[in-house]
């Protein structure tokens, strides 16, 4: 930009090359957001079949979704293209520059292609035809929707042309804001559309808070050996020896009926109330000291719910029972605060 363009747009804004108060800097920030703010609603003022059309085009791809941009369009690209994949929308990033020097052997006649550029020039005139004669259908996000490269591309939307937050003008930051939001808005738009589920979701987020969040009972319970397990009518000895039989040290042993179902529990509390009244107990039958119609939860059901009945009731254990009330598993406190479970005991 020729230096007298530069002066300019300093001159015209009255805090560029001052020692800026506590006030002006807290003005600045507002005064940023209000103006992407404001690109984004101009940009929402925009939408139209065109919209849909992209919609609609990414919904049914039978390939995959192709992200393309250059700079800070790229980075932008490289965003929607990570939540259309944590969603459930199989998609790739793929470089202009690189994809005219080799690259676009990646690129399948199946695939849509979403290309974003504010100009609507760059490399991208020269790859969009290329796209074009492979067969892909485009999406252009763009400032400019008579630009060389909207002429390539079956569905332009429109990001609008709203002055940048920079305070020389130059720096992509409103039409940055405007093309994510629309960006998101065709994502999260598409991800309604395949009517993607909570669990499915889930799949994508294995690790970290999200997917703690939206895990099952059944990811977590201790099974088999390490779920002690007795019948109601065996000894109070029994019992304990099936707890310390546990690989894994258990605190509670789960108490079934002939056909396995949950009729009660006895914890370590239990044992040590009885030992403490010097109760000769090891030859009585586990159903006269078990805590009867003890609280449990559906094998399906989430974690979070598990740690939330457990804390309710200041429990350390809880059994896992099926739809019958079959018991197939026990939750250990132990074992969730190991897996990051946090807020435990309030």
């Amino acid at each position: 930009m020729p230096q007298a363009s530069i002066k300019s747009s300093q001159a015209s804004d009255p805090l560029a090359g001052t020692d800026l108060s506590d006030e002006a800097i807290l003005d600045r920030g507002k005064s940023v957001l209000v103006a992407e703010s404001e690109a984004i609603l101009d940009a929402l003022s925009r939408l139209g079949g065109d919209f849909v059309g992209a919609v609609r085009g990414v919904a049914n791809c039978r390939g995959r979704v192709c992200v393309t941009g250059v700079g800070k369009a790229g980075l932008i690209g490289a965003k929607i293209q990570a939540t259309l994949a944590s969603t459930g929308t199989l998609s790739y990033s793929l470089h202009p520059v690189e994809a005219l020097h080799g690259d676009l052997g990646m690129v399948h006649g199946d695939d849509v292609v979403m290309a974003l550029s504010k100009s609507g020039g760059s490399e991208l005139v020269r790859l969009l035809p290329l796209l074009k004669k492979l067969g892909c259908k485009i999406i252009l996000l763009t400032a400019n929707v008579k630009s060389p490269a909207a002429a390539h591309a079956d569905f332009v939307l429109d990001i609008g042309s709203t002055e940048e937050a920079c305070p020389l003008r130059l720096a992509p930051s409103s039409s940055a804001a405007a093309m994510l939001a629309i960006g998101d808005a065709l994502t999260l738009t598409v991800m309604q559309c395949k009517s993607v589920q909570p669990e499915q979701y889930a799949t994508y987020h294995p690790g970290g808070a999200l997917g703690r969040f939206l895990m099952k009972n059944e990811e977590v319970m201790r099974q088999g050996a390490d779920c002690p397990c007795v019948q109601e009518h065996m000894t109070i000895g029994q019992c304990y020896e099936a707890i310390l039989a546990a690989p894994h040290r258990a605190g509670a042993a789960a108490v079934v009926d002939d056909d396995h179902k949950l009729v009660g529990i006895i914890t370590h509390g239990d044992f040590f109330r009885m030992f403490k009244n010097h109760e000769k107990v090891a030859d009585r039958p586990v159903c006269e000291v078990m805590t009867k119609d003890p609280k449990r939860i559906n094998h399906q059901g989430k974690v979070v719910d598990a740690l939330e009945l457990m804390h309710t009731h200041a429990i350390d254990e809880l059994p896992v029972v099926n739809d019958e009330n079959v018991l197939v598993g026990l939750i250990d406190i132990q074992d969730l605060i190991a897996k990051g479970f946090l807020g435990v005991g309030g």
